[in-house]
């Protein structure tokens, strides 16, 4: 039976080292309570006025730096992943859009133009095989110095390829391999895959060193799993999708697709991802082959041709109008099995919980949303919601996937009687109920439906986070009275 590690927020922070013992003690009370309140606002979060100016005072410290804040659960993370036989590291870049209509955030950048200012977050998460969060490794921000925007769109596209990668803001992916390395050399006992979306298919990102050795002289590997978007030559002198689409189908497949709504977004980031599109059951049919790739060109350096493996996953027979499926995944896992062919694409599925983790943290803990006067106060308190909104993902996904878990490995019983009494209206049994039975409870809280074929998600889970501390303290206060 796998061992869970405690989730509670305060064991996640255990361990940091500010230089100062008095401002240790100080995180582990702010993340218990901004943890306990995620969607509210710091002073309603905090117990009193003295506690709301003690979490300013931390975000504001010059010894407190979001490396630090996340220091201990960047170990705790490696230590769940050390637990599991395989696990996702995915990595992804978000905005942190930071305008204000009066003063503005000292220190923040432009994003997209210079009216939208804001910074850059890219974390590397952590999901084992059935999409539980792990926890995060690493976790990247930057703001951008300028625009350009006084040179031509030829004169930026050459300027970008005469520019090397580590000058570049795409460095990030090979930072974010570079870390998924180390984490796969603590933890040799776990097939270590670093997952990157569309904007990772860098070719230098395919001839980054991923092999490494352990303290004890064992040789292991990082694997990728990366979605292409370039069409890239090979030595067979066709791009990718050509040779792939030469290959005969493998199995069919079927996958929902979710509606999407028209999106307002600026005119450079206008994708086919982007277009609105209605539910539908699409139907896909999934090649596989090995290919070796021809090096593009470099100014500064000559690049190897490397040999990588392709999984192509794509829709034939789309509605008219709409934009058809179609997924490219370069990795290095093997593809001599159909099992094998079959685990690469469901792993690519579980990229999607990454995409949940930025909605959670600014939906849920509405980190957009917090006045700060300065950047760096900003991206402490970034980093203690990242810990908060790692934790409701995985009561969330803790909640389904493990089911008949006793919920008293998350809840206390002050919790979850006071839950049930209000949710049942009858008093709670002696026997603690199934995890999965007071997460629902909990997401009930927060408005979610119970149906026996749906599962809550994280926005009701969160809200009703927040009602539930109310509940607990009035169940202890009120305890003999029950």
């Amino acid at each position: 039976m796998e061992e869970w590690m405690s989730v509670c927020l305060q064991a996640e922070v255990e361990g940091v080292d500010f230089g100062d013992k008095r401002l240790n003690r100080r995180l582990s009370k702010v993340i218990s309570e901004l943890g306990e309140s995620p969607s509210l606002s710091i002073p309603s979060a905090t117990s009193g006025r003295a506690e709301m100016e003690a979490a300013y005072r931390l975000f504001d410290n010059d010894k407190v730096t979001p490396e630090k804040i996340l220091e201990p659960h960047f170990h705790a993370s490696r230590q769940r992943i050390a637990e599991r036989d395989f696990v996702l590291l995915v990595q992804d870049t978000s905005e942190l859009v930071l305008t204000r209509p009066n003063q503005q955030v000292a220190g923040a950048g432009p994003m997209d133009s210079e009216s939208r200012r804001g910074a850059f977050l890219h974390p590397l998460k952590a999901f084992d095989s059935r999409g539980i969060p792990l926890g995060t490794v690493w976790q990247k921000t930057w703001t951008r110095e300028s625009l350009n925007s006084q040179l031509s769109k030829n004169e930026r596209s050459r300027k970008r390829s005469q520019t090397p990668i580590e000058a570049k803001e795409s460095i990030r992916w090979l930072e974010g391999i570079r870390k998924a390395r180390e984490v796969a050399q603590d933890c040799p006992g776990t097939t270590c895959v670093c997952v990157g979306d569309s904007e990772a298919d860098i070719y230098e990102s395919f001839i980054e060193p991923r092999d490494f050795t352990t303290p004890t002289g064992e040789h292991g590997q990082l694997h990728l799993l990366i979605r292409a978007r370039q069409r890239r030559a090979t030595q067979a002198s066709s791009d990718w999708f050509e040779l792939l689409r030469r290959e005969e189908c493998l199995y069919e497949t079927t996958v929902d697709v979710s509606p999407r709504s028209p999106q307002k977004i600026a005119p450079s980031k206008a994708r086919k991802r982007n277009l609105p599109r209605t539910a539908r059951i699409a139907e896909l049919e999934v090649r596989a082959r090995s290919v070796t790739l021809r090096p593009p060109y470099r100014p500064d350096r000559k690049l190897p041709s490397t040999q990588i493996n392709l999984v192509l996953v794509e829709e034939t027979a789309a509605p008219e109008g709409c934009e058809p499926i179609c997924w490219l995944l370069a990795t290095t896992l093997p593809i001599e099995h159909l099992t094998e062919i079959r685990k690469i694409v469901e792993s690519y599925c579980l990229r999607w919980q990454i995409e949940i983790f930025f909605r959670t943290i600014k939906s849920g803990c509405r980190i957009q949303q917090r006045y700060f006067e300065t950047l760096d106060r900003v991206l402490n308190c970034v980093a203690v919601y990242s810990i908060v909104a790692w934790r409701v993902m995985y009561l969330c996904r803790l909640g389904r996937e493990c089911p008949e878990m006793s919920c008293e490995v998350v809840f206390e019983p002050c919790e979850w009687k006071a839950v049930y009494k209000v949710t049942k209206r009858k008093d709670p049994p002696e026997e603690p109920p199934t995890l999965n039975e007071i997460v629902r409870m909990v997401a009930m809280l927060g408005g979610y439906v119970d149906r026996k074929k749906t599962q809550p998600g994280t926005q009701t889970l969160w809200i009703g986070l927040q009602r539930l501390r109310d509940l607990a303290l009035g169940w202890q206060t009120f305890q003999k009275h029950f």
